[in-house]
């Protein structure tokens, strides 16, 4: 297996920014104010992995399509892994009550539980335990 040291950015469209960026704050996020002004910001999500949020009009600066009606299509499903049910649940339970919305039934499986919620601007999140030693 070959070791990497890429970095993963997720570049996802917001129609306001200080709203998603008091959204994601709430869920115990970080912002990297080197990468952070008044079209964009850059959410830390692990060590190398990053969400950029762009206002929908800087978004479209870097492409030519439209952008996608999150209310009617899904353009992209995001999943975030957590030490435990229970930090899926406390995560989830917190994004519901600030303002998210429920997305799908929980999973349950023996090896994995995931939910799901929809931020602000309807981005689909799936908040996943993997339990590597019921595999």
């Amino acid at each position: 297996m070959v070791t990497r040291s890429e970095q993963i950015f997720v570049n996802l469209p917001v129609k306001d920014l200080q709203a998603t960026v008091t959204f994601f704050t709430e869920l115990g996020y970080e912002f990297n104010p080197q990468f952070t002004d008044e079209n964009a910001t850059q959410m830390i999500i692990g060590e190398n992995i990053f969400a950029m949020l762009l206002k929908e009009d800087f978004f479209q600066t870097f492409h030519k399509n439209e952008l996608a009606d999150t209310t009617k299509v899904r353009e992209v499903l995001i999943t975030i892994t957590q030490d435990s049910r229970q930090a899926v649940d406390a995560l989830v339970d917190h994004a519901l009550t600030i303002g998210a919305q429920p997305a799908s039934e929980t999973q349950d499986y023996d090896f994995m539980y995931s939910r799901s919620f929809l931020d602000l601007d309807k981005h689909l999140w799936e908040i996943v335990y993997l339990d590597e030693s019921a595999l």
